[in-house]
């Protein structure tokens, strides 16, 4: 990430503390729209935390299902001053006329998660791993997380992923959008070949049933958050055979799902 891009910046502000009004500086997070041309059709623009571009489209576009295997990407070109993304494949696949229909139609009072769950939910995969993990890893991943949040303690605007073995972080990133950090790390390990099997997502926002999909199409047999599931992304998580495990935090979380991975001994 260039300093001439940062992810934050440091603003002059009004503040009102102890009934009392004085001059202050705060530290906002940034958010920067970029287009996402696909085979040189403008395919969608997203709001998301500068950086991370490359990663970012990849994985979109392997959420979506347009990308599926390394060969399938041809080329990708980045104006990350203009705010654009040129991504080339070899060939068009039917998940990207099919996108281009349901972007069409978004003009029509339709956002893009009122039709998610409808295209994307309906045939995901059963998710099989022999992964098991203890308590005191998962609030060993957990407190991994919290303390790489950097941008998030400058200024609390911004969502954390991380993609762990039994180990440790293997990837991580921060933004705006709690479904952006997770298509960055999708995208970092479709271009480097890293496997999802034997991995667990530690994530810091609401598990939806928007990011159980992501999760679901990666293959990543548990996921660990901070925060709550919806109800529907419980019922897809039973579906897929996803171990949900939420407010893991000050010495405690609740298994949702699929309690089998969660062990107090190994």
């Amino acid at each position: 990430m260039s300093g001439q891009n940062p992810k934050s910046v440091k603003l002059s502000i009004l503040k009102f503390r102890d009934e009392k009004f004085a001059d202050g500086t705060d530290v906002l997070v940034r958010e920067t729209p970029v287009t996402l041309f696909l085979n040189h059709k403008e395919l969608v623009t997203l709001v998301c935390s500068p950086g991370e571009l490359r990663e970012l489209a990849v994985g979109f576009l392997c959420a979506e299902g347009i990308l599926h295997k390394r060969d399938d990407l041809k080329d990708i070109a980045i104006n990350e001053r203009e705010g654009l993304i040129q991504v080339q494949t070899f060939q068009k696949t039917r998940s990207e006329e099919t996108f281009l229909k349901r972007f069409i139609t978004s003009g029509c009072g339709r956002s893009r998660a009122s039709f998610y769950f409808v295209n994307d939910a309906h045939d995901l995969p059963t998710v099989v791993s022999g992964l098991k993990v203890t308590p005191h890893e998962i609030f060993s991943l957990a407190e991994e997380l919290e303390n790489k949040s950097s941008l998030f303690r400058k200024t609390g605007g911004v969502h954390s992923a991380a993609l762990c073995s039994k180990e440790g972080v293997v990837a991580y990133y921060e933004d705006i959008g709690r479904h952006n950090a997770v298509d960055k790390i999708t995208g970092k390990c479709f271009l480097e070949g890293i496997s999802f099997q034997d991995k667990m997502l530690v994530f810091s926002g609401r598990i939806s049933s928007e990011i159980l999909i992501k999760v679901a199409k990666m293959g990543i047999p548990l996921i660990i958050s901070r925060s709550a599931p919806t109800e529907l992304a419980v019922r897809l998580a039973k579906d897929t055979g996803i171990t949900v495990v939420g407010f893991a935090r000050e010495a405690r979380f609740n298994v949702y799902t699929h309690p089998g991975r969660v062990v107090n001994d190994l």
